[in-house]
């Protein structure tokens, strides 16, 4: 199984995108039959099955082994991955194209920048699985806190600027079986997980009873004080 699998054949997508499909290969993170499937998911066995017949058709699961249970084949099934990722190629006529819009300053750009590393990078898994060989990538994932707009855009300004220094001392244009690599640097504001959200309004929450209780509290003689 893999950790993460790249998902660009349409109907593929179309099929891990209906939520009962979407539902058993999560399931399938471990194996499963069709019966302990039906079970989990509150299903018949044989609409469970309809289901695993069309995942497995696109590969989305696999099968593990087939084993005798009273008077009939049980298969044992996996998904192929812990999660999947869809590509834009599944969408080819409409995927994001980064030269539409090249404002680096833009979110949609960003987006668009993203959506083509997907595509690309799933191009490069597909193809280093049929030869059997590794892909060479690097990826650095940090997050910053910065005190004002003034210091994200001086961030930008020196991060461009050491970037552009690193590929031109090794860019070399003339070098014999030298391969092309694609650098990719991004800066966007972190998204908060659920988790965090739900703290945060429990701190705001919080603010505003204190807040309230005091605004009701009785004014004190003049003089008084504690």
């Amino acid at each position: 199984m893999f950790e993460v699998a790249i998902i660009e054949d349409p109907a593929a997508a179309e099929v891990s995108l209906d939520p009962v499909r979407a539902r058993l290969l999560a399931e399938l993170a471990e194996p499963g039959s069709a019966t302990m499937l039906a079970a989990r998911v509150g299903l018949s066995r044989q609409k469970v099955n309809y289901h695993l017949k069309a995942l497995e058709r696109h590969g989305l699961v696999e099968l593990v082994e087939e084993r005798r249970k009273g008077n009939v084949n049980e298969r044992v099934l996996r998904a192929t991955a812990a999660s999947y990722v869809i590509s834009p190629a599944a969408l080819a006529a409409v995927q994001p194209d980064p030269a539409r819009s090249p404002d680096q300053l833009s979110a949609r750009w960003l987006l668009a920048v993203a959506a083509r590393l997907v595509r690309d990078v799933g191009t490069l898994i597909t193809g280093a699985a049929q030869a059997r060989k590794p892909v060479a990538t690097f990826a650095v994932d940090g997050e910053v806190r910065f005190a004002s707009a003034a210091d994200r855009a001086a961030f930008a300004q020196e991060l461009a600027h050491a970037v552009t220094a690193l590929v031109s001392k090794y860019h070399d244009e003339t070098a014999e079986g030298g391969r092309d690599h694609r650098v990719i640097v991004a800066v966007h504001p972190s998204v908060k997980t659920e988790t965090a959200k739900t703290e945060v309004a429990k701190t705001e929450v919080a603010k505003t009873e204190v807040k309230e209780i005091g605004d009701r509290s009785p004014p004190r003689p003049p003089g008084q004080t504690g």
